[in-house]
């Protein structure tokens, strides 16, 4: 009877033990609570501008023109074709977020880079002035690369205790063969930043020199596709 007894009231502190574990569990964090926004629509480059060298042009060229379609939306991607380097920018400044960026590399490369690596990159936090580049953290995106971080015009970032001035290499691999689409993530989360590539934390550091800015996609060499590009505010 006793053990009856003991039985009969230790199946209910068990199932709410379960259903707090399980409430727990699917708990989402305040990151994912909050709204996320769409960054790109798909449709065309609507809240970002460009920036392009055009060293070869014969005639003065306003940067911020792109008579080649350097960047463009084809099929509700943007098509970078890598033939100049330049720069496509948020029109406005962000903070505190998770970016969620696809992107998959395209075929063509082009001089001085044709017979190297593929290279781009997600710029953020960046400050100032337009040019190529901008002050800021980059989230490397370059073959083999995804995930190296490097700071950008005079940026600095803390990593495993040694504040790094200008490149820090991933510590793992999630980058998919060429060709394939990736899922990239940046979380600026005050000074902090964390690069994961298709869910793996390649690189973390803190102490950022930089908490603020616009967001920038590079034209750097080589032919990319960028697509579902969305924000989420961080909340607390």
């Amino acid at each position: 009877m006793r053990r009856a007894q003991s039985l009969a009231l230790a199946v209910p502190i068990l199932l709410t033990l379960a259903v707090a574990s399980a409430v727990a569990i699917g708990a989402p964090d305040s990151a994912s609570q909050a709204k996320s926004i769409a960054l790109f629509n798909g449709k065309d480059l609507t809240g970002w501008h460009t920036f392009i060298r055009h060293p070869k042009a014969k005639e003065a060229v306003d940067p911020r023109t792109d008579p080649k379609g350097v960047f463009k939306v084809e099929d509700g991607v943007i098509h970078v074709s890598g033939e100049e380097f330049g720069c496509l920018t948020t029109d406005d400044e962000y903070e505190n977020y998770r970016l969620t960026v696809e992107f998959k590399w395209g075929a063509k490369k082009w001089p001085p880079r044709e017979n190297v690596v593929r290279d781009s990159g997600i710029l953020v936090h960046c400050v100032g002035p337009d040019k190529v580049w901008n002050k800021s953290i980059e989230c490397q995106i370059q073959e083999h690369d995804c995930g190296d971080f490097w700071m950008v015009d005079g940026t600095t970032l803390v990593i495993d205790g040694k504040t790094e001035t200008r490149f820090k290499k991933k510590k793992k691999d999630g980058e998919r063969p060429t060709g394939e689409w990736n899922t990239v993530e940046v979380i600026c989360d005050g000074d902090k930043v964390i690069n994961i590539v298709n869910g793996v934390v390649v690189n973390e550091g803190t102490e950022a020199s930089v908490t603020k800015g616009k967001i920038l996609l590079q034209s750097e060499g080589a032919e990319v596709y960028y697509r579902n590009i969305k924000l989420t505010p961080l909340t607390k």
